[in-house]
């Protein structure tokens, strides 16, 4: 079993640890994991196309599927991973937190409160919000 993370979601797919720098998924597990799709035009989120170089193909896809690291490091995203490999970090690239940060607008989120009850930070644009937190450090 291993556990992909990434900024918008968390998936645990049942397969053997992936050591070494290459994360081969299937291509439905691809999808699963990361949202990304894999079609004749290269790989695909939503209307955005990445098309695989004919020079890169071997080390993008082939028959074990997709190399999710690669692709990522591809796009310039940063990818960490475990050292047995059973945990898999996809990250944002610095441009995209770096435009998040110029909008001014926090990402959404959901807490509970003490009752229990789900709040998500998005209930509540275009109002003022005051957030409180705190850590132990």
């Amino acid at each position: 079993m291993i556990e992909i993370i990434s900024e918008d979601r968390r998936t645990e797919l049942p397969i053997g640890p992936q050591p070494g720098g290459a994360l081969w998924l299937s291509p439905p597990d691809a999808e699963r994991a990361t949202g990304w799709t894999l079609k004749p035009e290269g790989l695909c989120h939503g209307d955005t196309c990445v098309p695989v170089p004919p020079a890169r193909r071997g080390e993008l896809v082939g028959d074990r599927g997709v190399n999710i690291a690669e692709f990522w490091r591809y796009m310039g995203h940063p990818v960490a991973h475990d050292d047995r490999g059973e945990v898999w970090v996809l990250g944002t690239s610095a441009e995209q937190r770096a435009s998040a940060l110029q909008s001014l607008q926090a990402p959404d989120f959901s807490l509970p409160d003490v009752a229990g009850r789900q709040h998500s930070l998005s209930d509540y644009r275009g109002k003022k919000v005051f957030l409180a937190t705190w850590a132990s450090w």
